[in-house]
């Protein structure tokens, strides 16, 4: 896609008060990040179409914003999706669309269905354009990449969880994501949030419970592990018989983005709101499950 690797032009994510959470819930956002080196985007077909449909669109601004308002830490990616996908695995690899010496496809092959779909370690086809790139990469250019983006944003992630670990006794991953409106199926109106625990391997029980009961008393319809159950992120970093928790949120982008989906809208004070009393509810769900000592009752106040 282009004749060398060039990295980042700002720092590939911004970590936030991982060692002094006010609650033991990390907010992490891998698909908001909007930093294109211009070599990346010469590389594209269709810089504009590609960058709006691939990126979970501005949904790093919401939070933010929620992370300020609750005191959580927050992980936040800078480097965007269309450069590597931190929600896939590193052998999540598209070897088609690379050219030069390639590795025993059979040892790499565990983690490439989503690969299959166009959207792997790096994402290569979009629905409605086709490929992205004009033309193959270099397979020393994902080594590149996994090296300056990837591999540093999950060690950070893993060390923040041990850190609010430490602290409060155990720790929950929201990981943060936006998707296009569902459709209505028969009588049921369409999910607006989507939580996913990977049918319950990343995450107790009374984590997704906890937050389906607060969008019970909040009157807004939420979907569990389908069509989202979540990817790699939650298979790597939720454990929680090690007190390690993990939970994907999916979030209607016509909550607050404008009528095109393109431009943040007027629904982002609310969703802000919603999300904030989220946090807090699982906050406390957390200290329960940690057990009611020390500092970690505070997370329940």
């Amino acid at each position: 896609m282009q004749d060398k690797y060039s990295p980042p032009e700002k720092t590939a994510f911004r970590l936030e008060n991982a060692t002094t959470a006010n609650v033991p819930v990390l907010i992490a956002v891998p698909h908001g990040g909007r930093d294109y080196p211009a070599a990346l985007r010469d590389a594209m077909r269709d810089p504009a179409f590609t960058m709006k449909r691939i990126e979970d669109r501005h949904i790093d601004l919401i939070g933010e914003r929620v992370a300020a308002q609750t005191g959580a830490p927050l992980l936040v990616a800078r480097t965007p999706r269309a450069m590597i996908d931190l929600n896939r695995a590193e052998s999540d690899v598209d070897w088609g669309m690379v050219t030069g010496p390639k590795p025993d496809l059979n040892r790499v092959s565990r983690h490439g269905h989503r690969a299959h779909s166009g959207l792997g370690l790096i994402p290569r086809r979009l629905q409605g354009l086709g490929d992205i790139w004009r033309r193959p990469m270099e397979a020393g250019e994902i080594e590149a990449r996994l090296e300056t983006v990837h591999r540093p944003y999950h060690a950070a992630l893993g060390d923040a969880l041990l850190s609010i670990r430490q602290r409060w006794g155990a720790a929950l991953l929201l990981d943060l994501h936006s998707m296009p409106p569902l459709r209505s199926s028969g009588s049921w109106a369409p999910a607006k949030y989507v939580i996913g625990d990977r049918f319950g391997a990343s995450s107790d029980a009374a984590l997704p419970a906890a937050a389906f009961a607060y969008f019970a008393r909040e009157g807004v319809p939420v979907a569990h592990n389908r069509p989202y159950a979540g990817g790699y992120v939650l298979e790597r970093h939720g454990a929680p018989a090690r007190g390690l928790h993990a939970i994907q949120l999916e979030v209607d982008r016509s909550l607050y983005l404008d009528e095109a989906l393109d431009a943040p809208g007027a629904g982002c004070d609310s969703l802000v709101e919603r999300l904030a009393g989220l946090v807090r509810a699982l906050a406390s769900a957390v200290a329960e499950c940690a057990g009611e000592r020390g500092p970690r009752r505070e997370a329940a106040e």
